[in-house]
């Protein structure tokens, strides 16, 4: 009986090991016959996104470049070369690393010219006397080109006559193993780091270059960085890679060691972006993490997996316009900043408060001299993301405290624009100055009526009476306008008060 038991136990364990290897085998198959046809899927909803993001930006920017290669150089006759287009066989099958160095500049804003290795100065559109701006792409798990570099490269060769650089190492970014384009950032940089040298030989300044690195391409630029001992002018990192970086020492990743000036924007912290202070100025858009307008979940719509991560690049390309600027207020923490607590910039005075993108290098010397300096700045869900921020300075009168959320809407005759300041409650104690921040989706212009409401929540007990002795609103972003005042107001518990503002008494 036992041995019968035994060989009926052996007999259920074999079964079960071929119904195991069966099911094994079965999803293999499966997955190695879907799996193309769910990249393919996910690549075009990527660049989709990708392409609605950037036709919007070259909207806002008053009308879309063309793309590398897609348009006539000073010399028609001359072929342009293009950025190098993959497909998703090159990241199946993984690539070799090759790195081309892509020349545009004001004579030639849509026509790359592949520059030499060796001899840069062989290329006669490169002017080793002006400044450089390398812009340094990350991993690349589709193999297109992304969208933004054409954009990216007219703005910059916008912003002064400089020699713009696309580094375009995909083959080596682009491949389904993410470690491998990981491992391949060491050997782009020496190559990149070889040619800075030879461009010094040639006449070029170290502190005259540029580097601006996007996600995996940040860490790269921080590694030719410290190859060359920190004597790059600057660094600009886009949410530097999280992955794979997160535990790395300071020789593994960026660091504001590897240029004489490093600023970093954040925007993706809780996933693929890099957690904490990287450079010499650190931005957290949004906080550094959830962006808005952008999916929670993956159910959520086909921009879920990019969105917060290629936030930045669209941050930074916005900052490259003028009529987008974006301020961000030095910090302690993003909880802080929408307390209402560091809105004065005391530092930075006479200047303002610096704002984010190419432009901050004008706030370079008082950085250098802080020390590691972290900046927050809420944006909208679109563009052109800049949000209108008044501070709000409330006196109250009432002997007994109080407890709440501030609702404040913005009328102009013709719009309105409102905000909830609801992310905590807040203090109203008699003679006692409760400060917010206040920020609006839209800037209403000139304000002609403001309806508040203070809710304390107690939607069942009797409504008390709140008296402000004064309500002051003043524009942070739009210094040339006046504060607005008004004085002796009487607020009732979660009701709704409109007045008209008046410009506030010089000496209050």
């Amino acid at each position: 009986m036992d041995e019968l038991l035994c060989i009926s136990q052996a007999q259920s364990q074999a079964v079960s090991d071929v119904f195991a290897t069966m099911l094994t085998t079965v999803s293999v198959f499966f997955i190695l016959v879907t799996f193309p046809f769910t990249a393919w899927i996910c690549i075009k909803v990527v660049q989709e996104y990708e392409r609605a993001v950037i036709f919007r930006l070259g909207r806002v920017v008053k009308g879309q470049a063309k793309g590398p290669g897609q348009g006539q150089g000073s010399a028609a006759s001359e072929p342009c070369d293009d950025f190098t287009d993959l497909d998703l066989t090159h990241c199946l099958l993984g690539t070799s690393l090759y790195v081309r160095l892509l020349l545009y500049t004001r004579s030639n804003p849509r026509c790359g010219r592949e520059l030499s290795h060796q001899h840069p100065s062989s290329e006669p559109l490169f002017n080793l006397s002006r400044p450089t701006a390398f812009v340094i792409h990350g991993y690349r798990p589709t193999g297109a080109a992304p969208v933004w570099i054409d954009l990216l490269v007219r703005l910059l060769a916008e912003q002064e006559d400089l020699n713009v650089i696309v580094v375009d190492w995909n083959r080596g970014a682009a491949n389904l193993n993410y470690f491998i384009a990981v491992a391949n950032t060491g050997h782009a940089a020496h190559n990149l780091t070889a040619f800075i040298v030879n461009m010094q030989e040639e006449g070029a300044s170290l502190d005259a270059v540029h580097l601006i690195g996007v996600s995996l391409g940040a860490h790269l630029a921080g590694f030719v960085g410290a190859n060359l001992k920190g004597k790059i002018g600057r660094i600009t990192g886009l949410d530097p890679a999280g992955p794979m970086f997160t535990s790395a020492t300071e020789a593994e990743r960026l660091d504001p060691s590897d240029a004489m000036f490093v600023d970093v924007l954040h925007t993706d912290m809780d996933s693929f972006g890099l957690n904490g202070a990287h450079g010499h100025i650190d931005y957290y858009a949004n906080g550094g993490a959830d962006q808005p307008g952008c999916p929670k979940t993956i159910f959520s719509g086909k921009s879920y997996f990019v969105c917060d991560h290629q936030r930045s690049v669209f941050l930074f390309l916005c900052s490259l316009n003028r009529t987008c600027s974006l301020t961000g207020y030095p910090c302690a923490s993003y909880s802080d900043f929408l307390d209402g607590r560091c809105l004065q910039c005391e530092a930075f005075k006479p200047a303002p408060c610096p704002v984010l993108g190419y432009d901050v290098s004008r706030w370079k010397d008082t950085l250098l001299g802080l020390g590691q300096t972290k900046a927050f700045f809420s944006t909208t869900a679109t563009l052109p993301y800049r949000k209108a921020s008044y501070r709000v300075d409330m006196v109250t009168w009432n002997q007994y405290l109080r407890w709440g959320a501030v609702y404040i809407r913005l009328y102009n005759g013709r719009n309105f624009t409102e905000t909830r300041i609801d992310h905590k409650p807040f203090r109203f104690e008699q003679y006692t100055t409760t400060r917010l921040l206040a920020q609006f989706d839209e800037d209403v212009h000139p304000v002609q009526k403001v309806s508040m409401r203070i809710a304390i929540g107690n939607v069942m007990g009797p409504r008390y009476k709140i008296r402000l002795l004064r309500i002051r609103l003043i524009p942070l972003d739009r210094p040339e306008r006046p504060a607005l005042c008004r004085y002796d107001i009487i607020m009732e518990e979660n009701m709704d008060v409109m007045f008209r503002p008046l410009p506030c008494d010089a000496h209050l």
